[in-house]
């Protein structure tokens, strides 16, 4: 059973740093991809990064360079740190799971959390 949490929203300058976390409260097997997904208001969700056994670690090129995704098998969660934060980061960040054969396709990813808010103010 997937069942998904995120945590660590929170609202920050820009320029400021978050490190979100999403845990799982059961296993979650290693060969399974995760990933983070973010919605603004009014946007359609977008892929923000993934790791994955077959990719490693893939980033959105708005975030590149910014975000670090890393993950804790033993612990079946997944993390995001968020460095230099712009104001057009600020959304629902989501915490998502699957097997996806596109990573930046939202569509593919089978199991997804309720979100964790931030917001970055200018």
């Amino acid at each position: 059973q997937i069942e998904l949490q995120e945590s660590g929203g929170h609202s920050v300058p820009a320029g400021g740093s978050l490190k979100l976390s999403c845990s799982n409260s059961g296993y979650i097997a290693a060969s399974v991809a995760m990933g983070w997904f973010r919605q603004a208001p009014g946007k359609d969700r977008e892929a923000v990064a993934s790791i994955s056994t077959e990719l490693g670690a893939t980033y959105a090129a708005s975030v590149l360079g910014r975000f670090t995704i890393s993950r804790d098998n033993a612990k079946n969660a997944v993390y995001l740190e968020m460095s230099s934060l712009k104001p057009e980061d600020t959304a629902m960040y989501y915490c998502a799971a699957g097997r996806p054969t596109r990573w930046d396709d939202p569509r593919q990813w089978a199991y997804f959390g309720r979100g964790t808010q931030v917001t970055v103010s200018s």
